[in-house]
This record gives C-alpha cells, sequence and structure tokens, in this order.
C-alpha cells in the first residue's frame, strides 16, 4: 500500500491504497477505516459523516482496499481498526470478536441482463458477473438460487456497480446484479438493449461497518463520535438529499472525483433514499434480524436464524446512545 498525498485522480481499484487523512483533535486515538472500495458517488455520504466526525473530535485514516474481503481480513488481522462489509461467516466461525455498529446501506440491488433473458429462472446454468467473492451480491446470487431452485452458471467477479454495467455494455457479460443508481443509469442508456429482472425485497444489509468487540470497548468515545456522525448525516439526508452535495468537501476525495460525478449527486441520493437503500436510524435490531435470516440463507451463516443471538453479531450500544 502506497500513502497518497495529491490528489485521486490516479486512483486504481487493482491495488489497497492508503489516503492519509491526518485529520482531528491531537487528543482523540486515530482510528484506521478499511473501505471496501476507493472513493466513488456512493461513497460521498460517509465522507460527510467523516467530515462532522472531524469537527467533532475524531482522528483518524481510511485505506481503501480492492474488495469487501480484502477490508475483512484487515480487521481480522488488527491491521485496521474498523471495516465496511457484512462478514457474517467471519463473525460466527472467527474466534476474533467482530461486531456490527451501523448498517450503511441495504442490500437494494438488481438483476440486469441482455434480452436474451427475461426473468431470473432463465439465469439457470448462465454465467453471471457480481462484485465479490462472498459479498452482498454473491449472497444475493445464493438466495436467488435457493428460492428458485434454480443454479448458476460460472461466477465472475468484478467490484464496482459501475464496472459490471460498462461491462454489459461492452458485451463481456450478459448478466449481472447492481445497484440502484448504475441500474437506473443503464435503463436511461439502453433499455432498449437490456432488462431489469423482476427480484423480490430485500431488507438485509449490503455495507456496514465492523470493528473487534475489544477494539470498540477501549475506544468506546470515538466510537461514539463516528455512529453519531453517521446517524446525523443518514437522518438528514432521509429529510434533505441535496445535504449531500451541499457538504461535499471540494478538496476532500469526493470532491476531487469528476465533475460529472460531482453533477448528478443530487439525483444518485435522491434515488437512494426513495428507493429505501439507507435507513435513518442505522439498522440496529430491525436490520439485524434481517441479516441473520437473508445471510443464513444465502449459505454464510450456519444455524436456524431464530436461534442466533443479534449480540453475536451487532453491539448496539454505540447507535442506541446516537439515536436516543
Amino acid at each position: 500500500m502506497k500513502k497518497l498525498l495529491g490528489k485521486l485522480a490516479g486512483l486504481a481499484v487493482a491495488v489497497p491504497l492508503v489516503a492519509g487523512l491526518m485529520m482531528g483533535s491531537a487528543q482523540a486515538a486515530k482510528i484506521n477505516i478499511a473501505l471496501a472500495e476507493t472513493p466513488s458517488d456512493e461513497l460521498a455520504a460517509f465522507f460527510v459523516a467523516l467530515d462532522r466526525a472531524k469537527a467533532a473530535g475524531l482522528d483518524y485514516e481510511w485505506t481503501a482496499f480492492s474488495d469487501e474481503e480484502l477490508a475483512i481480513q484487515a480487521v481480522l488481522s488488527g491491521q485496521m481498526d474498523i471495516g465496511f462489509g457484512t462478514p457474517y461467516a467471519a463473525m460466527q466461525r472467527s474466534k476474533a470478536p467482530i461486531r456490527i455498529v451501523f448498517q450503511l446501506s441495504k442490500l437494494k440491488f438488481f438483476p440486469v441482463t441482455s434480452k436474451k433473458y427475461g426473468k431470473l429462472e432463465d439465469l439457470n446454468g448462465e454465467p453471471i458477473m457480481l462484485h465479490s467473492r462472498g459479498g452482498g451480491t454473491d449472497s444475493i446470487a445464493n438466495v436467488i438460487e435457493d428460492k428458485l431452485s434454480i443454479k448458476f452458471g460460472d461466477r465472475s467477479y468484478v467490484p464496482g456497480s459501475s464496472n459490471r454495467v460498462a461491462a454489459l455494455m461492452a458485451g463481456q457479460t450478459d448478466a449481472t446484479i447492481v445497484d440502484l443508481s448504475n441500474k437506473n443509469k443503464l435503463m436511461k442508456l439502453a433499455s432498449d438493449r437490456f432488462n431489469v429482472l423482476p427480484m423480490f425485497e430485500v431488507d438485509a444489509s449490503d455495507e456496514a461497518l465492523f470493528a473487534n468487540l475489544d477494539w470498540i470497548k477501549k475506544n468506546e468515545n470515538d466510537v461514539d463520535i463516528f455512529v453519531k456522525a453517521l446517524v446525523s448525516v443518514w437522518q438528514d439526508m432521509a429529510k434533505d438529499p441535496t445535504i449531500i452535495s451541499r457538504e461535499t468537501d471540494p478538496e476532500g476525495p469526493i470532491g476531487q472525483l469528476p465533475k460529472e460525478i460531482l453533477g448528478n449527486l443530487d439525483e444518485f441520493y435522491f434515488d437512494a433514499v426513495e428507493g429505501g437503500l439507507y435507513d435513518p436510524n442505522g439498522g440496529g435490531r430491525k436490520a439485524a434480524m434481517a441479516d441473520l435470516e437473508w445471510y443464513s440463507a444465502a449459505g454464510q451463516l450456519d444455524g436456524d436464524p431464530s436461534t442466533l443471538n443479534i449480540e453475536d453479531f451487532w453491539y448496539l450500544a454505540p447507535l442506541d446512545a446516537a439515536t436516543k
């Protein structure tokens, strides 16, 4: 990994990158955050929350890994303090007491295909392109197989919905699963060439923030600052999605993205809020229960979800304090 000292124009998604943001009060312990992708419009709300946390005294650095699996491993190994992902299998099988503290987004993803397919059942035996092995789109594919008694063919992995849309447009794949924003963009560009297949409703977590419970308890003040900042942004965004573009730092990582992306932030967050992508209260117990059911069906958790204890997977104290 290398320290980024300038603008983000040269970001490459193939390798982990470090952005050294020596921010916040010198009195606070610096926390190391493992992102599961490089900065994008999807992370703009998160960076607004980081700016609010910085103003409240949080000192941090973030590292952008090329996929969720690497971010999870970085937290498990102790290289990073808090990470992006839904590491349910790792939480159940690892000896490390990993816990989720905040639901960043729900699994609002959509199967999109070339016109050769008209329904999910048509994908039986067909190859599909997904985000990452063990990630949210992988679990969606598993649940589709289970619910419809079908079996996908070869699975390939390309991080980033926009990259999978590009692969679809270029004819490199005929079937993938993408997020709300990129589904809408694809349909505006080429609805005559592609289908959005009917999909059942999903309320489980796509991305969440997680950390080692021992680390959380040792750094409870910093975690409280962070979660309160996230809740404040998620609640403000639910009332007015334009808060994200208005509070985005033009000198920060999101502010350095191309103008065509920055110019569409309002549209992205209007669509995301309207589509139910974000829970204004950070998920909490409702999200935890939905996650146990979903990730059990997806094959990433063992056992009957009704017998699983949400406190083995979530640490709710910071979120309870922030939402009072």
